[in-house]
């Protein structure tokens, strides 16, 4: 994630002040000291910093803070506010048109991702808001786009209009427009072109398709990774467009996320979506709440919530928690589960979004995950159906395991870690049941402060990406 520096900066600032029975002003100078250091290397706006440091040592100082109980659990609670209205204090969603199709130009520089990022908002708001998406090609100067969007099309399975390079963009526009009405489209989004720098043709270009198309948002893809110059970008589309957002891309790169933390404030326009991966499925909300949750170490259960419910079907996890707990889980219910947690994205994505979890989160990066759950899948397709049933018969015999593991590509090692995480998760969830309501609120309890009361970590391997998890 973008903000992994700033944030373990900032937690380590955070530190000077909790915990502590008393503060007095230097303690909290000293913090803030470290807290401004820390957002300008994130490459936030000087602005920005300056007037979020004036805040929050206003209200820090307060005799209140100062001779109050937990002053530190106070002053931390000062500085997630002041954070969280940096980034735009409400959570800004799409605006859908109720009467008609909901119209989406996309504006940007070249390089920022917009091609990309018009196909994840059509896959998105397909399955967020069931609707029935169309998209309109209108970069002629760039033939790749026009080839990318088609391609995006195809993988999403969403109509793409194009007419090539020759037809100029408001035609194409308008043409398009009108071939998604025929199709009874209710998601228009167009693509228009970038340029590797803002100039007058681009300007005009753009507002004569807005214009035309009459949209309902007006959205800036900016690139998270260009720091300080996404604020001038933001400024110098909106005085010729008057934007309605933008779409942050490029977050889960090793950026320093300066952008999130300066557009809103700067320019007055609300991020409303960010891209957080390279897959078509890798978009979520801005909602600058839980982002500074997220930034100081707090976590983000809400946005792991809303993961699991657009991706896991409830009846299958009801049906599959049954199994875990009658101790009747086999292979076929854990291949089912290896999906589902795919379809959620990364493991160090979704430990994100858990408080304390930052050292596991670490080890997750390091760790490809999809390649993991490839060779569990394969060595589970490597098996009899009698022996996906009924894992005992495996378990039982060092024939079938090394038929298993020559089948698949796999060693005998792999083969029993898998029978190893099978075991686990049964065992897992006996234990639980036998757990009292306080035995129950301790273990959430050291969750919550990231004591998970064992050795979690990767096991070496060769290269990045090789290692397997170790509890």
């Amino acid at each position: 994630m973008a903000f992994d520096n700033l944030s373990n900066r900032l937690q380590m600032a955070l530190r000077r002040v909790t915990g502590r029975g008393r503060l007095e002003e230097k303690d909290i100078d000293e913090m803030l000291k470290e807290v401004r250091i820390s957002l300008l290397e994130a490459d936030v706006n000087f602005k920005v910093v300056r007037e979020f440091l004036n805040k929050v040592k206003e209200q820090a100082y307060g005799e209140k803070i100062l001779k109050g109980l937990n002053p530190g659990q106070q002053v931390v609670k000062i500085v997630r506010e002041e954070l969280k209205n940096v980034l735009g204090d409400e959570t800004s969603e799409i605006t859908f048109n109720a009467n008609k199709p909901t119209i989406i130009m996309t504006v940007g520089l070249q390089g920022a991702g917009k091609t990309t990022a018009v196909a994840k908002m059509a896959l998105f708001y397909r399955k967020k808001a069931n609707k029935k998406p169309f998209l309109i090609a209108a970069d002629i100067y760039r033939p790749a786009a026009i080839d990318q969007l088609v391609t995006l099309g195809k993988q999403i399975n969403v109509p793409v209009f194009e007419m090539g390079i020759k037809e100029k963009p408001e035609n194409i526009v308008k043409n398009g427009l009108k071939e998604a009405q025929n199709q009874g489209a209710d998601l228009i989004i167009i693509d228009t072109a970038g340029r590797l720098h803002i100039d007058e043709a681009l300007m005009e270009e753009l507002q004569n398709v807005q214009k035309l198309a009459n949209p309902d948002e007006t959205l800036l893809t900016v690139d998270a990774m260009i720091g300080q110059d996404a604020v001038n970008v933001a400024k110098s589309f909106n005085d010729q467009l008057k934007l309605t957002g933008c779409i942050l891309t490029k977050m889960d790169g090793d950026t320093r996320g300066g952008a999130a933390l300066s557009i809103k404030h700067i320019t007055g326009i609300p991020i409303k979506l960010m891209s957080t991966g390279e897959k078509l499925d890798a978009l979520e909300i801005f909602h600058p709440d839980r982002l500074a949750d997220r930034i100081l170490g707090m976590g983000d259960v809400l946005s792991l919530i809303d993961t699991v419910t657009e991706n896991v079907d409830e009846d299958e996890m009801m049906s599959m928690t049954e199994k875990l707990m009658s101790g009747k889980y086999n292979y076929n219910d854990l291949l089912k589960q290896f999906k589902m947690i795919k379809r959620m994205g990364s493991i160090s994505k979704l430990l994100g979004f858990l408080p304390g979890m930052k050292q596991i989160k670490q080890a997750a990066s390091q760790i490809d995950s999809d390649k993991a759950f490839s060779n569990m899948e394969e060595i589970i397709k490597s098996m009899t159906e009698e022996e996906r049933k009924n894992p005992q018969l495996i378990n039982t015999s060092a024939t079938r395991r090394e038929r298993i593991a020559k089948g698949s590509g796999h060693s005998v090692m792999e083969v029993n870690r898998l029978r190893e995480a099978l075991d686990t998760q049964i065992k897992t969830m006996k234990k639980m049941q036998g757990m009292s309501q306080t035995d129950m609120q301790k273990m959430a309890s050291n969750f919550q402060n990231g004591n998970l009361g064992g050795n979690f970590q990767p096991k070496k391997g060769k290269g990045k990406g090789k290692g397997n998890f170790r509890f």
